[in-house]
This record gives C-alpha cells, sequence and structure tokens, in this order.
C-alpha cells in the first residue's frame, strides 16, 4: 500500500497517525498537488488527498473511507469501536472535526486571493463554523480523558488534526488555552503520542 499526503492537510494527517498507531506497513509519499506530475488525479479523480493505492492499483479516498480501510486491516487494536452506538459517537466526532477543519480551509483560500477578491462575509461564516465546532467539541469533551467513552480512538486522532491546523492557520485569533480549554487539555496528551510526532502542519 502506498499513501499519498500533503504534509499540512489535516485529513492526510489523519490517516497517517492512524496507520501508525495499529503499527501498519504503509508507503508514505508526499505530493505537491500544484507540480505538474503530482500522482493523485491518476488514483482520485477530485484531485484530492490522501488517497490509498492498494497493492492491485485501485485507491481508496477521501480519509473516512481509508481509516475505515485500515482500521479492519487489524482489528485488534482497533480504533473504531464495533458497538454501533460507540461506532457511530466516534464517527460523529470525526464529521465535527472535519468540518471545522473544512471551514478553516475554506478561509484559507479566500485569503489567498488578491485583497480586492477576498469576500469578508464568506471568511465570517467560515469562521463562524469554526468558533461553533470549537465551543461544541469542547463542551462535550468535559473533563474527560478521551472523546469517547474513556478510550483513545479515532475521535480523538480526528480532534487533534483539526486542533494543530486550527492553532496553525488562526494563531492571532485562538487561544486554546483560554477559549477551548478542555480541548487543550486533550491536545496536551495528544502531541506527547510518538504517532503525532513529527508530522505537526506548518505555515506556507
Amino acid at each position: 500500500m502506498k499513501l499519498l499526503y500533503t504534509t499540512n492537510s489535516p485529513y492526510a494527517r489523519k490517516v497517517r497517525i492512524l496507520a501508525k498507531e495499529k503499527g501498519l506497513t504503509t508507503a508514505m509519499q508526499s505530493v505537491v498537488l500544484l507540480d505538474p506530475d503530482c500522482p493523485v488525479k491518476q488514483y482520485n479523480p477530485l484531485g484530492k488527498v490522501p488517497v490509498l493505492i492498494l497493492d492491485d492499483g485501485s485507491s481508496l479516498y477521501d480519509s473516512r473511507v481509508i481509516v475505515e480501510y485500515l482500521d479492519q486491516l487489524s482489528p485488534s487494536h482497533g480504533l473504531i469501536p464495533q458497538a454501533p452506538l460507540e461506532k457511530i459517537a466516534v464517527r460523529r466526532w470525526e464529521a465535527l472535526a472535519d468540518g471545522v477543519c473544512d471551514a478553516a480551509v475554506a478561509i484559507m483560500l479566500e485569503q489567498r486571493k488578491l485583497a480586492a477578491a477576498q469576500d469578508a462575509a464568506t471568511m465570517a461564516k467560515q469562521m463562524d463554523k469554526v468558533s461553533r465546532g470549537l465551543a461544541a467539541l469542547n463542551d462535550a469533551l468535559g473533563k474527560n480523558a478521551w472523546c469517547v467513552a474513556g478510550k483513545f480512538s479515532l475521535a480523538d486522532i480526528a480532534v487533534g488534526c483539526m486542533l494543530a491546523y486550527v492553532a496553525m492557520r488562526f494563531a492571532q485569533l485562538i487561544e486554546l488555552a483560554r477559549d477551548y480549554p478542555n480541548l487543550h487539555r486533550l491536545q496536551l496528551s495528544l502531541v506527547a503520542r510518538p504517532s503525532f510526532v513529527g508530522s505537526e502542519p506548518s505555515p506556507y
């Protein structure tokens, strides 16, 4: 298997961390989507990462599909629960974390336009999604150590990747320790895990 990813994609980072947590042997290939020779479009018609190329040459996308596949490859030490209610809870946390990332990415793309072409209303709308999503996750976590059922899971990975991405993009606007203390506490636990080390996003 080979995973195509970009270094700053929170969705691809989620897959990379899950694979490490499960001890899976997966080749990793960093790509640049704007590179004319970027192979992503050969495997995902949407031209997005992450893409998992299987041994038979077929491919899987997007991140939610890939993590489901990888988790099932090694049922022991599962990061997506089998119990229906717990599984739905984990996937709900993942969906909200990914949704916050979607809004953050939309703001970033708007900011990359020439100043005269930027839409302030669009950016405000997306930032409102970021703020409401963070508040909902912070309240849902409460004083719990992990997001779902007292166990480390995909939910925590997704939230951790989102928090790092938001911190990178909005360092001047959002202070986790002050604004979302429960999420800050979770993030401190996550960044200490070996699987999270070395894949942090960086501004570009």
